[in-house]
């Protein structure tokens, strides 16, 4: 899907150095192996996917043969022990020159200094110092430290996320591997780095001093960085996933945040002690927008799997399934109250339905596919993929307002602290302010440094 299937500019640099570490200390499983493998390996040898029988997901799979009956890892029994690559059918098959047995299939060599490391690890005694052997590789390895973006970026991105800062003065803006910071004038003053490939949700804390930034790269890796906003460096790396962070938001009254992400799974995690409190795996694809109702005691989400659903917080007990729209749902707000609830969907359109039941009260047609949801003092803000911003009246379902002038999709929206002001984000990369009373234009620029 367009809004989705975007221009990544993926240039990936190398993941390891050739091996220079000091040689009495032990290679890191953790921090050097499972990387390595995670890029390299798991790829064709996953629970997806396992070529020949054999998985390298995690340190339990990788030591199990595949369909060939040889052993994978073979470390010396003594340090005295003659060690020999053909004894590991792992190292066998990475250094062979046949290239029908030689991995990886079908890509180039490994270079000689990822060669050496897992050769290195396994005469080490091929050891695992996480703390989960079971644990699927891209959790097991550190939260990686990404490159600088460019200085210059090479064409415009879809911005699907663009929040305020805390003084409703500043816009941020998801970037590649970074937030970028605008002026009410559209000149860039800041640059946050250190973030996921892609941005898809920015959410600021109760407290105003953190921005959460729900992000990762498509089929690989997701998760939220924790930024402080007084340093603009990252606190904290959480609701780690093997494909993006679509959305998140804080629980009221609770250090927690849930995450929607797109391996169908929320995560519920305390952002103070880094721990997943609960995993909902209730549905069946991406997971693309959560939301809390007032007291933090009921959990919504939306997903492409048509359904929109209604947890109890504290048991993870599903308590409403909604399928109303029969097309993917995109965004869920709770109306004040918590009664009812607002969804938006692919079918160009917004229900409104009983929390109690599921009993669609309203249905609003949008002109066409709508993406998330805000929600304001006694209206709901939605981005269209007919170029519009709408805001919808809680009172009598209607739309007020229309704020026209986007080119392209509108993917992103937030309201400013004091709801005087919206900011937009569109397919093109355009960013556009508007006045929330009169709907007009405050001005507009392209998000590309």
């Amino acid at each position: 899907m367009k809004w989705f299937v975007l221009d990544y500019l993926g240039v990936f640099c190398s993941l390891f150095l050739a091996a220079s570490a000091v040689a009495e200390e032990p290679l890191s499983f953790r921090a050097s192996i499972a990387p390595l493998l995670l890029d390299r390996c798991v790829p064709c040898h996953s629970a997806r996917k396992a070529a020949g029988g054999y998985r390298a997901d995690t340190y339990d799979e990788l030591l199990k043969a595949g369909k060939s009956g040889a052993t994978p890892i073979a470390p010396p029994a003594s340090p005295e022990e003659v060690f020999e690559d053909q004894s590991s059918e792992l190292l066998r098959r990475l250094v062979s020159d046949d290239p029908v047995e030689r991995m990886p299939a079908d890509a180039d060599p490994l270079p000689p200094g990822e060669i050496d490391l897992i050769r290195r690890w396994i005469r080490e005694g091929a050891k695992f110092d996480g703390s989960k052997s079971s644990e699927l590789l891209a959790f097991v390895t550190p939260p990686k430290t990404f490159a600088d973006p460019p200085a210059n970026y090479p064409a415009t991105l879809p911005l699907t996320s663009v929040a305020f800062n805390p003084q409703g003065n500043e816009v941020y803006v998801g970037g590649y591997h970074e937030v970028t910071v605008w002026n009410m004038e559209g000149a860039l003053i800041r640059r946050i780095k250190n973030i996921g490939q892609r941005a898809y949700r920015l959410r600021l804390s109760p407290d105003g001093t953190i921005l959460a930034v729900a992000c990762g790269e498509p089929g690989r890796y997701g998760e939220v960085r924790l930024i402080d906003l007084a340093s603009g460096e990252v606190r904290s790396v959480l609701a780690r996933s093997t494909d993006v962070a679509l959305d998140l938001a804080f629980r009221p009254g609770a250090a927690e945040i849930a995450v929607a992400s797109a391996d169908h799974l929320i995560r519920i995690v305390n952002y103070q002690t880094q721990e997943t409190v609960r995993q909902l795996a209730s549905h069946a694809d991406w997971v693309t927008a959560i939301a809390w109702n007032d007291d933090g005691t009921r959990l919504a989400s939306a997903s492409r799997d048509k359904s929109a659903k209604l947890f109890d917080a504290t048991s993870g007990e599903l308590l409403v399934n909604y399928q109303g729209h029969g097309a993917a749902v995109r965004g869920v707000i709770f109306l004040p109250g918590g009664t009812e609830l607002m969804t938006s969907s692919t079918a160009g359109n917004v229900h409104r339905w009983k929390a109690a039941d599921g009993a669609r009260t309203a249905e609003i047609r949008l002109g066409g596919e709508g993406y998330q949801l805000i929600r304001g003092e006694g209206f709901a803000i939605v981005p269209t993929a007919d170029r519009r911003v709408l805001r919808i009246e809680f009172a009598d379902n209607s739309v007020s307002k229309a704020f026209e002038g986007h080119q392209d999709w509108v993917l992103s929206a937030a309201l400013s602290p004091d709801q005087s002001r919206l900011v937009s984000g569109g397919f093109d990369g355009e960013v556009r302010l508007w006045s929330i009373a009169e709907g007009a234009s405050l001005g507009h620029w392209l998000a590309k440094p």
